[in-house]
């Protein structure tokens, strides 16, 4: 799906969430990420490659150290990213996430996201009947324990932004400020949402998520009416910046299979 022109041509939604996430990584971060995680994957590299020379990150299920991307695989499950600096036993990594002073940054997503950053990639409806039920857990228990985590999502509808999660399987400010300053978690909490309609973050006040911008040709009302709750807007509310083609050319040749083009 394309959504926007430039000097280069056409970006895809996915390009631009892409170049999004890239802009928020910092030059001594330590990123993770899970499965199904090629646009994360993209973003780090890409980070790698013009403001954050000094970025780690490594890819959940085969737990690849800085994967070289050439080309992109849609799964981080998939033999190629072993073309990387090294890897990890996933044991290993999932020890880390659990020790608050390795990663600093968590990418994470789910079934359902709610008002407060909390994620669900367990199951949708009553827990005895769900009417849908996910991969689990995984690794989102530990999202209380990083610095910061970036949320994305290609699904931006009612469904999956919700009001509350139906389960909560990684933590975000949990149901507000009370309740996350009485837990006393170690992280900082959610930092970021990016989706396929618009970029959030959260207020400093009522840590409910904050309409920051929307995407070019979408507008705030259509952001509003596709979330299961009330965002918090700010007026005004600018259009996120498109790709450069500096940008897309480097996105471009570290997925020369399309992955990204096609979401």
């Amino acid at each position: 799906m394309t959504a926007g022109d430039g000097a280069a041509g056409n970006w895809s939604v996915g390009e631009l969430m892409a170049v999004e996430l890239a802009a928020r990584l910092r030059d001594d971060d330590v990123a993770v990420m899970g499965t199904a995680s090629a646009l994360p994957q993209v973003a780090c590299r890409l980070a790698q490659l013009t403001t954050a020379p000094g970025l780690w990150y490594v890819a959940g299920g085969t737990s690849s150290v800085n994967p070289h991307l050439d080309p992109v695989v849609p799964s981080c499950c998939d033999y190629d990213l072993l073309r990387a600096d090294t890897a990890l036993p996933l044991g290993d990594v999932v020890l880390m996430e659990g020790r608050a002073d390795v990663f600093s940054v968590f990418f994470a997503g789910g079934l359902q996201i709610d008002a407060h950053g909390n994620c669900n990639l367990v199951s949708v409806g009553d827990w005895s009947r769900p009417s849908l039920r996910g991969p689990g857990t995984v690794g989102l228990p530990f999202l209380s324990r990083v610095g910061r985590v970036l949320i994305y999502s290609m699904s931006h509808n009612r469904r999956t932004f919700v009001e509350r999660v139906d389960f909560l399987g990684g933590p975000g400010f949990l149901g507000g400020p009370e309740e996350w300053s009485a837990a006393g978690l170690a992280g900082g909490g959610p930092a970021l949402v990016v989706t396929s309609l618009a970029t959030m973050d959260f207020d400093p006040d009522s840590l409910r998520m904050r309409l920051v911008s929307v995407h070019p040709g979408v507008t705030v009302e259509e952001v509003r009416d596709a979330t299961g709750f009330d965002l918090i807007v700010r007026d005004p509310v600018p259009t996120t910046v498109a790709p450069t083609p500096d940008q897309l050319a480097i996105v471009r040749e570290l997925d020369s299979n399309g992955v990204l083009k096609g979401r």
